[in-house]
């Protein structure tokens, strides 16, 4: 249809970026799963598509400032705007809670620098290069978590910690730029879900994570934008 909504998701091959695609294309959405490896991304999205939804697959590093510039203008020229960007694609850089090594005082610097470089700037470059395509309408999710909270920061896992709190001060700052357009951006804690991150043993499952996701994604004209949401309820920063 002429106007299908068009969705992008990061990092999308796998647990929760994989099932925010299902969702989304379930309610319609022309969903472009993006990923950095690209067998596997091709077949999550063959997966879907052969389930008989609208699911494209398209090979995307968020860290490579080239590709995702390229990608932008790659948009334009098939679609012309778009609708939805879920910023989803994150790494947890650190070792193991339970390790000396994950403690702030034994940091290795450079395990921060990738993981701001990951969960932070790649999802802030993206704002910057596909914000333009929504013509002033559309929905942006930022994935975060409840490690990112000052209101409740505890120790250990600082590359992973201090990346996802400064994506949260990303979505402020672009809310409060956008305000006087159409465009809503959230961050969205999942919860602990099980994933390959999440590991076995978490609470909630990736169809239960990815849906509060997907509630910030659709939001109607008068939701909210620049809040932090868990099931689809604000949380502390």
């Amino acid at each position: 249809m002429a106007d299908q909504a068009v969705a992008v998701v990061t990092g999308a091959y796998r647990g929760l970026g994989l099932e925010t695609c299902r969702q989304l294309a379930e309610r319609g959405h022309r969903v472009l799963l993006t990923a950095r490896r690209e067998a596997e991304g091709r077949a999550a999205a063959e997966k879907l598509a052969a389930d008989g939804r609208d699911v494209d697959f398209v090979a995307l590093d968020v860290t490579d400032a080239g590709a995702v510039a390229a990608f932008a203008e790659d948009l334009k020229t098939r679609y012309g705007r778009i609708d939805v960007l879920v910023n989803n694609a994150g790494i947890f850089p650190d070792p193991s809670p339970d390790k000396p090594e994950s403690s702030i005082l034994a940091a290795d610097l450079d395990v921060i620098r990738r993981g701001f470089e990951t969960n932070t700037l790649a999802a802030l470059h993206l704002c910057q290069c596909l914000i333009p395509l929504m013509e002033g309408r559309g929905r942006i999710v930022n994935v975060s978590s409840g490690m990112a909270q000052l209101s409740d920061m505890n120790g250990c896992c600082p590359g992973y910690r201090l990346s996802k709190t400064a994506l949260n001060a990303v979505t402020r700052i672009l809310a409060d730029e956008l305000q006087q357009t159409g465009i809503k951006i959230n961050a969205v804690c999942p919860g602990w879900v099980r994933t390959d991150m999440g590991g076995p043993n978490a609470t909630r499952s990736v169809e239960e994570g990815a849906s509060g996701i997907v509630w910030a994604a659709t939001l109607p004209d008068d939701g909210p934008s620049g809040g932090f949401f868990r099931e689809g309820k604000a949380i502390p920063w």
